[in-house]
């Protein structure tokens, strides 16, 4: 028996293709004589590959970036394999092996990577050097090692630390880098992440790796006039009720009505990436007016007042405030942890 077709969900997730190809024409342009890759790993920082690779490709981005192998396939759906850089590198046999059958190109982390690479046949792959931030990359004093010198390196690469504050370490960084250029021979040079483009053509070398700022985040105030909002989120009313004064709302009873309110259960919850830090002060949005959060958010639905809303009722949809940086100096939740903990039930559509 075929099972039947589910009903629509009661969460929404928009991308807006067009903004997004928009951020990244700003982003290339920003990066001067570089072009801007991007990110998307972590299924397009949460905004899904389907969804935003075609919008990206097709603005002119011909470099992609993921974390993971197993990202290697949805994006491979939409571009040439061969564009797609795996910033975890080869860890294993395996992961070798499926490098040489994808035909997406690993960026070599260490001398054991390295070794690894060369020994199961080598040819083209990129190298990921470590100036500072001590996380992924050969170290400079590695450079020199055989391993090293003997890869067939098309993109040498390094990551900042601190490229979204003023902050001395990355021009130590940059410094750095360059001297690494000079030890190993490479085709082309990338540095700059979002936040590093706005630090100025010197760190945008050959191609730029943008991420948050392509999905709507402003990492830097220089880049705010630039990158425009991507994503929009809807939640469905699940329920209206009327409850009078003294009595609790939610988990633990943290909100009292201190009066009769009108009261609506919404679909959306930390599940979904609506965290509980979002929650004290947070705000949905009915026809153009804010809606309070009240109580603390639950899994899968939190319940807002509709003193600004009273006619609203069971079906109708509410707006989610997605606007990065405001909602991550309201709940004091990074940007990036916005974007990424959305959750499965939100599907993106354009």
């Amino acid at each position: 028996m075929i099972p039947p077709e589910p009903p629509p969900p009661t969460l929404r997730l928009r991308v807006d293709g067009e903004a997004l190809a928009g951020n990244w024409r700003a982003l290339d342009a920003l990066s001067g004589s570089a072009s801007a890759g991007a990110a998307v790993k972590a299924q397009c920082y949460g905004l899904g590959v389907e969804a935003c690779v075609p919008a990206l490709r097709d603005a002119g981005c011909t470099r992609f970036f993921v974390a993971h192998w197993s990202e290697v396939a949805a994006v491979a759906e939409h571009v040439p394999s061969s564009s797609i850089a795996v910033l975890h590198g080869v860890i294993n046999g395996s992961e070798i092996e499926y490098a040489r059958a994808s035909g997406a190109v690993p960026v070599i982390n260490s001398i054991e990577q390295a070794q690894a690479w060369s020994e199961s046949g080598g040819g083209t792959c990129h190298l990921m050097v470590d100036t500072g931030i001590n996380r992924l990359g050969a170290g400079m004093d590695e450079l020199a090692s055989n391993a090293v010198q003997d890869l067939k390196v098309d993109m040498l690469l390094s990551h900042l630390a601190c490229a979204d504050e003023d902050s001395s370490r990355n021009q130590h960084q940059l410094k750095l880098f360059r001297e690494a250029l000079g030890r190993v021979p490479h085709k082309q040079a990338s540095l700059a992440n979002s936040a590093g483009i706005a630090l100025g053509p010197e760190y945008s070398f050959d191609v730029t790796r943008p991420g948050l700022a392509l999905y709507g985040g402003v990492p830097r105030l220089e880049l705010a006039s630039q990158i425009a909002p991507v994503a929009s989120i809807q939640a469905a009313v699940l329920q209206v009720r009327e409850i009078e004064a003294g009595e609790a709302i939610g988990y633990n009873g943290e909100f009292v009505a201190d009066s009769p309110m009108r009261v609506a259960t919404v679909s959306i919850g930390y599940a979904d990436g609506f965290l509980r830090s979002r929650g004290n002060g947070a705000c949905l949005v009915a026809g153009g007016l804010p809606c309070p959060v009240l109580g603390k958010v639950s899994m899968d639905m939190i319940v807002i007042n509709l003193k600004n809303a009273p006619d609203l009722a069971v079906g109708d949809w509410v707006d989610v405030p997605f606007d990065l940086p405001d909602a991550a100096q309201q709940s004091s939740v990074s940007q990036y942890e916005l974007l990424t903990t959305l959750g499965r039930r939100l599907r993106p559509s354009t």
